[in-house]
């Protein structure tokens, strides 16, 4: 296995993270292992050559996504002529299913095994995509404790190894610690909003984000509020939110309660026990075939794990600043029945995600399949 090359692929920020840290775990099991692949800083900074930049893939949304099909088309054909050259012994795709699934489909017509990192959400909205991926996928690893069970029983072969968030190190002080080192008043209920990463999503929720805040604070004079800021994107006329850039974790840890874009920053939520309200919105035309097509009763990865609503959510034309403001409200009271049977579901989750080690876990199923 030493001196073999694998080729890895993450389309997008948090991919780009967790591809990184399970190059470097499979570093240690395979020191000579030679690494390719598509990301960004992380994934190089693990030791990967870089073919492409996840700049140039970044969209979201099904209308969004067919102005990067050529960007895509392109570099699908670069890596087939790598491929070509027949020294590839291992691809490992991270997330990012539009192109990934696409590339698995290359590999296995080059012979080259496939390791799918973090399922594609196929449960949501592509079941009739799942035997693509069981003829193209040699093994899938999944993150959430409920996809083993619907992969497998589909013809994948997947194995569950746990949530990347776990493999962090813990944060250092309690809620009231964290709020001084950012700047924040310890002794004021925090509301943190998490519009998300991309551009795109940021822009659709940041201003019913800010004046749901406004009207919170009408109501709640004592209240702070923040803003976990991305690179790339704007927060126009922020008002009383405080925006901090660049911490997300410190963030979430800080906020006595949320509002938070769906998906994987509801997790975030959990393990870091704050009350959230899950809100999302897509452009118009993207959200008409999302409605065809999603097959899952709540949008929440925080609500899909625990297989229930634990914390309220709002889509679309129902995100608006007097929604959010009445569901977060009674989350920001210690009193309430509201904010504690929310922090009994949060505990909930956490136990469903298991522990710690994800991503050399990930790292194992990739060293078995170069030792194949």
């Amino acid at each position: 296995m030493n001196g073999a090359t694998v080729l890895v692929s993450a389309g997008e920020p948090s991919g780009d993270e967790h591809a990184a840290a399970l190059v470097t775990a499979l570093r240690r099991l395979v020191p000579n292992v030679a690494i390719e692949g598509v990301g960004g800083p992380k994934l190089a900074a693990a030791g990967a050559k870089l073919m492409a930049r996840i700049e140039d893939l970044m969209v979201i949304g099904l209308v969004e996504v067919v102005r990067k099909l050529p960007t895509h088309l392109r570099l699908l054909r670069t890596v087939e002529r790598r491929l070509a050259r027949g020294d590839v012994r291992l691809i490992v795709l991270v997330d990012y299913p539009g192109f990934h699934l696409r590339v698995a489909e290359v590999a296995r017509r080059a012979g080259v095994p496939v390791l799918y990192y973090i399922a594609p959400q196929l449960w949501a909205w592509g079941e009739r995509r799942v035997a693509r991926m069981a003829r193209d996928v040699t093994r899938l690893a999944v993150i959430l404790p409920f996809e083993e069970a619907f992969f497998s029983e589909r013809g994948v072969a997947a194995t569950f190894v746990g949530h990347p968030l776990l493999d962090r190190e813990p944060l250092a002080g309690d809620r009231r610690a964290v709020k001084r080192a950012l700047g924040l008043d310890p002794d004021r209920p925090l509301l943190g909003l998490f519009p998300g990463s991309r551009p795109q999503e940021a822009a659709r929720l940041w201003p019913v984000f800010r004046d749901a805040a406004s009207l919170i604070h009408r109501r709640r004079a004592d209240a702070q509020f923040l803003v976990a800021a991305t690179a790339g994107a704007h927060y126009p006329e922020p008002g009383a939110v405080r925006v901090i850039a660049g911490r997300p974790r410190e963030c979430f840890a800080a906020a006595d309660a949320a509002l938070c874009k769906s998906g994987t920053g509801t997790l975030e939520a959990a393990l870091a026990d704050t009350p959230l309200v899950v809100a999302y919105r897509l452009h118009a035309a993207s959200y008409l075939l999302a409605r065809r097509l999603v097959r899952v009763p709540w949008i929440g990865l925080v609500n899909l794990v625990a297989g229930r609503q634990v914390a309220p959510e709002l889509v679309q034309r129902a995100v608006t600043p007097t929604r959010l403001a009445d569901a977060a409200l009674p989350l920001l009271d210690v009193r309430t029945g509201e904010r504690a049977a929310q922090l009994e579901g949060l505990a909930e989750v956490r136990r469903r995600l298991g522990g710690p080690g994800a991503a050399s876990r990930a790292a194992e199923l990739a060293r078995g399949l170069l030792a194949a």
